[in-house]
């Protein structure tokens, strides 16, 4: 068999709130991303795209555009579970499940839908190879010819689709951080023993969804399994030029962008079987969040000898590609800046992020990997996929003012737990 020659593309997209209180809306954003990502896309050789994660995750607002006045994703996200109480409360009764998990599980069938044909849709208009990033979703089997949701799982899960719209794989996150945790959006831990790697012919595809990425026993499976392309959906829920989120050791805090040299660049830089990572970035404010970072494609010293890095970092080889960020200086300096930039902030920089496009052209050796058996909620993802019936209603109503009176009080116990 032939080596394999392929043109990796990583999107840096600004999101704004308003990308997600409808199915259109929704669908033209992640249009924007692949139509700004077209000048970058070979034509001879295969195209893998790669988007940000969580980039499903504000579907939860879809319908909710009435609640955006409220200021913080956590007042919204109770608004709507209060105003769709027929729904959330009995499910997070029989399944005991929070609110926010709730409020996200009783939207999941139309918005996971809405997700997935969405990308299965670009895919087949843009011919790539498409890792959609990553969005909360329900955990499915079939049973005969209809599909069921296992009660109260909701993982961060990327998708990998052929430019077929052909599903090629599905991944969740093993380690959430704080946000993705209960007092957060509330998600379901990935398991390390899930973890596959996919061969195609745009490498041999192994995925460490943001903080995934960081943690060797992710990393050491993936090798193991033969992963040559890392890919890295991220979403940094903080400003890029403050002090890292998660510390490996408290009492040694570094700026964030040098703890990012832990992820795609290390492992990259390490000289294993991993020889391409691929790491976009979101950016901008959504209501209370911020995000930002920098995106990149890092490989082989020998193959980036030139020496360049993110900001407040030293300069090195390895960067195939890198987005720039929105200026450079000295430290403090970016430090002003990433506050300027935050959300709430007030100043007049406030959310003027910078939107990128990185790619590289990676070269490797002939596949010798096996595709693994699609897991039973794979071919439910796939059912999903070929599903044409007409979208699942969704939420156009609100409750009268004594259910949600009634709601506010059970909201409130549960908080307190």
């Amino acid at each position: 068999m032939l080596p394999r020659s392929l043109r990796a593309v990583a999107v840096q997209p600004q999101w704004h709130v308003t990308d997600f209180t409808s199915a259109a809306a929704f669908r033209a954003w992640m249009r924007s991303q692949l139509e700004a990502a077209r000048p970058h896309l070979a034509r001879d050789r295969p195209n893998l795209v790669v988007l940000t994660e969580l980039n499903g995750l504000p579907l939860v607002l879809r319908g909710g555009a009435w609640a955006l006045g409220l200021g913080t994703f956590q007042r919204v996200a109770a608004a709507l579970f209060l105003a769709r109480l027929p729904r959330t409360l009995p499910l997070m009764l029989r399944e005991r499940v929070s609110p926010m998990r709730a409020l996200q599980l009783a939207g999941s069938e139309a918005n996971t839908r809405l997700y997935l044909q969405t990308c299965r849709d670009l895919a087949r208009e843009y011919g790539v190879y498409l890792c959609c990033g990553s969005a909360p979703t329900p955990r499915y089997r079939l049973e005969g010819a209809r599909r069921r949701r296992v009660p109260g799982v909701l993982t961060n899960q990327t998708v990998i689709l052929a430019p077929d719209g052909a599903l090629i794989g599905a991944t969740d996150k093993v380690h959430l951080t704080p946000d993705e945790q209960g007092g957060g959006v509330d998600l379901t831990p990935g398991d390390l023993g899930e973890l596959r790697v996919f061969p195609t012919p745009v490498g041999d595809l192994g995925v460490a969804i943001s903080l995934d990425a960081f943690r060797p026993d992710v990393i050491g499976r993936l090798e193991a399994q033969g992963c040559t392309v890392l890919l890295q959906p991220d979403a940094n829920g903080a400003p890029w030029t403050s002090r890292e989120g998660l510390p490996p050791d408290p009492r040694h805090m570094r700026d964030q962008p040098v703890a990012w040299l832990d992820s795609s660049w290390r492992i990259t830089a390490a000289g294993t079987g991993i020889r391409y990572a691929v790491n976009p970035m979101v950016v901008g404010n959504l209501l209370d969040l911020t995000f930002d970072g920098q995106s990149a494609i890092t490989g082989p010293a020998q193959e980036a000898p030139a020496a360049r890095s993110y900001v407040m970092t030293e300069p090195r080889p390895g960067f195939l590609a890198l987005a720039p960020w929105v200026e450079d200086g000295p430290p403090e300096q970016l430090r002003r800046t990433g506050q300027q930039l935050a959300a709430h902030s007030g100043h007049p920089r406030e959310n003027r992020y910078r939107q990128d496009i990185v790619s590289a052209d990676l070269e490797l050796p002939a596949p010798s990997l096996s595709p693994p058996l699609p897991t039973a909620h794979e071919e439910a993802l796939r059912s999903i996929l070929d599903d044409h019936s007409p979208a699942p209603h969704h939420f156009p109503w609100a409750l009268p003012w004594a259910g949600l009176a009634l709601a506010a009080a059970l909201y409130a116990l549960w908080r307190k737990r």
